[in-house]
């Protein structure tokens, strides 16, 4: 089960709270990051953040015979483009250990 939803606006409050920065100034260089990585990936480069993970932009073929999963209903898909995210080691290794932490207490079964 996934847990709380870490928003935006909780990014902007917690950097703002660890910086003493304007929580105005927070959002603008926060908004600033995101429309970069954002236009990096919408020019199909690699976004490579060290310790956290990589993002990239891969292809995938369309297709005749889909089906719309709310309707049943077939459709076709065109070629289309999709952001992929592989997490790094560190991150990777923090995650793997909460995964254990959960099937000791028995809470997520």
């Amino acid at each position: 089960m996934a847990g709380e939803k870490y928003t935006r606006k909780k990014l902007i409050d917690s950097i703002a709270e660890k910086t003493g920065i304007h929580q105005k100034e927070v959002r603008r260089v926060v908004d600033y990051v995101f429309d970069d990585l954002k236009t990096a990936l919408i020019e199909r480069k690699m976004i490579e953040l060290r310790g956290f993970g990589t993002f990239k932009v891969k292809m995938r073929k369309g297709r005749e015979k889909a089906r719309n999963p709310k309707t049943g209903e077939a459709v076709s898909v065109n070629d289309h483009g999709t952001v992929v995210f592989r997490p790094g080691r560190e991150l990777k290794k923090d995650v793997w250990n909460l995964r254990e932490e959960a099937a000791c207490d028995g809470s997520d079964v």
